[in-house]
């Protein structure tokens, strides 16, 4: 068994007796996610890499979403932060997540 698997189920059998564990699962291998959303089930997963790191969101919803067609905490910081270093900072952050927060649901 892979240690990504081990991980997953003591989380889910072990670890989370009180409801308040969650996993980090990183994009960039949506088929290990998948594997991960199996185990755990309805269990939050944060995924970073989304963006400059490369990951496919398409793949990305898909592979992490739980039985609501939610659970996941989808992080694209340096997508998001650098958008733009000029006076319009904000309004270019905002527009970026609002953009990345749109195609999320599309793939839901």
């Amino acid at each position: 068994m892979p240690l990504y698997e081990y991980v997953a189920r003591a989380v889910k059998y072990d670890w989370n007796t009180d409801g308040n564990c969650a996993l980090v699962v990183g994009t960039t291998y949506p088929n290990e996610l998948c594997r991960i959303r199996q185990i755990v089930g309805d269990i939050p997963i944060l995924i970073p890499g989304i963006g400059v790191q490369g990951g496919d969101l398409e793949a990305t919803v898909k592979a992490g979403k739980d039985s609501n067609g939610e659970g996941m905490i989808i992080n694209s910081s340096r997508g998001v932060i650098f958008t733009s270093i000029g006076s319009d900072f904000a309004r270019a952050a905002r527009q970026e997540t609002e953009k990345l927060r749109n195609q999320i649901n599309l793939f839901r």
